[in-house]
């Protein structure tokens, strides 16, 4: 009988899905290697990658402005990853606190730029997302936290303001409709909602990267990543399948 986990991650993934992902385990489209000996350039995985690549730009109606990106480190890895390559040091980012999610990403940022908390329902536990925020029309972006797990709060609309927004949708992204083009940038560590953990969604406007003056490393540099599809190093490629063939099942 199948087990349902109905907790914050890793999510139940549809039997299908796992069904494939073993089949490609043992034998890789019919090539005669499992899909862990494979070679991230070889015509079957890139074919995969530009797939993955088209459906998430298909349900998101993403205009050419957008790149997809698929990264390692978890979605905490973009906490400081996003302020060094957004954020220089006189600039200030706005925040809001609603969860151990947002708090941790607060805490990066401060090492790259200014940090304004807009908003915090930290003084009751994160029961509750704020409401009538005041936001600074000076932001460089203003970071939030769409739904938040361990709280159980959640968004239900988008922030009220014209300052470019940044989101971590880990555990909601492809739940509903959003327009996508008040974003700068969005991103989503894929066990909660889109596959096994080891592979990180993102989503960034191109027109918002290469604003800051210090070095970024070029491992950490989204442009490094555009330029070589995700492909710079060796990305995990099992990973990227499956959450490849779970997006293809749900959206058939």
């Amino acid at each position: 009988m199948k087990k349902y986990n109905f907790s914050a991650g890793p999510a139940v993934l549809p039997r299908e899905v796992i069904e494939k992902a073993a089949a490609s385990v043992l034998n890789y489209n019919n090539s005669g290697f499992s899909i862990l000996e494979v070679s991230h350039r070889s015509k079957d995985v890139v074919a995969a990658m530009d797939q993955a690549i088209a459906l998430v730009k298909e349900l998101y109606g993403l205009s050419d402005e957008y790149e997809v990106l698929f990264l390692q480190g978890g979605a905490s890895t973009q906490f400081f990853q996003i302020p060094m390559n957004f954020l220089n040091e006189e600039e200030t980012a706005g925040y809001i606190n609603t969860g151990a999610w947002s708090k941790k990403a607060i805490k990066d940022a401060k090492a790259y730029g200014k940090v304004n908390v807009v908003a915090s329902s930290e003084e009751q536990n994160f029961n509750y997302i704020p409401k009538n925020i005041s936001i600074p029309s000076d932001l460089k972006y203003l970071h939030y936290t769409s739904n938040n797990t361990i709280f159980g709060t959640q968004f239900q609309s988008l922030p009220e303001t014209d300052v470019r927004l940044i989101c971590d949708m880990s555990s909601d992204i492809f739940s509903k409709p959003i327009d996508v083009s008040r974003f700068d940038l969005i991103y989503a560590g894929a066990q909660k909602n889109m596959g096994p953990a080891g592979v990180t969604l993102v989503i960034v406007k191109k027109s918002a990267l290469g604003t800051v003056s210090r070095y970024v490393p070029v491992m950490l540099d989204y442009r490094t990543h555009i330029e070589n599809v995700s492909m710079y190093n060796t990305p995990p490629v099992f990973a990227m399948y499956v959450f490849y063939v779970n997006i293809a099942v749900d959206q058939r």
